[in-house]
């Protein structure tokens, strides 16, 4: 389906009936990052409709020239939620990029929403990021790495701290088919010029939350989520070992029974 804001075809999909949820990607991908992993949750738990959307450049949402900055962009998911599920209140869960801009929704219509999941989130500008691990691979799958085409090798072993057949089929199916087809020059230019917001986020957020972050992730990091986490006192925040910056396909058990665990928080206000 497609919502015309601000004279852009946002690109979305819908699941399920009942209690918004709105999933964002992050920075690349396109929604299919966020069906993969959340989908499963909701396969035994009804009550919720699941609302995944392409941001602007990636997926089968344009990356218009008018959109110069995260604001801008900010401005669209919030025209896109009063036009998709308007006077509703929802949930919200975002990842990398895509829980940067959650944050920014929240402190844009924090009385409307009533939980919020920060997966892998982008906390800070990439320029900004110092207080990141390097990047390890703790399982290698050589044999694995040999069959695959130059390019998905490469793109596989620089992110993947775990590897192995299934991930790698999750990672091409869900990931790297989103980044195949990313305006890049667009993103090159947004991240250059306006990636973070022009005001500062000092949001307070005070339900059910959960903040999901890979201990090996070299992309974003842990330590710069934990300085926001005194602003979310409801929230959860979990570190996972063996895990990088596709945290939900290498350690699937853990990010469905966190998943979980926050809804049933959300349901029990």
């Amino acid at each position: 389906m497609k919502c015309n804001v601000k004279n852009l075809e946002v690109y979305y999909e819908v699941y399920g009936e009942g209690k918004p949820i709105l999933i964002i990607h992050g920075m690349t991908p396109d929604h299919r990052l966020m069906t993969g992993c959340m989908e499963p949750v909701f396969k035994d738990r009804e009550g919720y409709k699941r609302i995944y959307l392409d941001l602007p450049g990636m997926g089968k949402t344009k990356g218009e020239s008018w959109i110069t900055s995260t604001d801008v962009v900010l401005d669209i998911l919030i025209e896109f939620i009063d036009k998709i599920i308007p006077n509703e209140n929802f949930l919200l869960a975002g990842e990398s990029y895509g829980g940067y801009l959650s944050r920014g929704i929240i402190y844009r219509l924090g009385s409307r929403v009533d939980g919020v999941l920060l997966l892998c989130p982008a906390v800070v500008a990439p320029i900004l990021r110092e207080n990141l691990p390097e990047h390890v691979v703790l399982k290698k799958d050589e044999e694995l790495l040999s069959e695959l085409e130059t390019f998905e090798a490469d793109k596989f072993n620089d992110i993947q701290v775990v590897q192995s057949r299934n991930i790698w089929e999750r990672y091409r199916d869900e990931i790297l088919s989103g980044i195949k087809i990313v305006d890049r020059n667009f993103l090159d230019k947004l991240c250059e010029d306006g990636w973070g917001f022009s005001f500062d986020l000092d949001e307070q957020f005070t339900k059910p939350a959960v903040m999901i972050l890979g201990r090996q992730d070299s992309s974003v990091g842990y330590k710069d989520t934990w300085g926001i986490l005194e602003r979310y006192p409801r929230a959860t925040f979990a570190v996972l070992d063996k895990a990088g910056h596709n945290l939900q396909i290498e350690q699937v058990e853990l990010f469905n029974s966190l998943v979980n665990e926050w809804l049933t928080r959300v349901e029990d206000k």
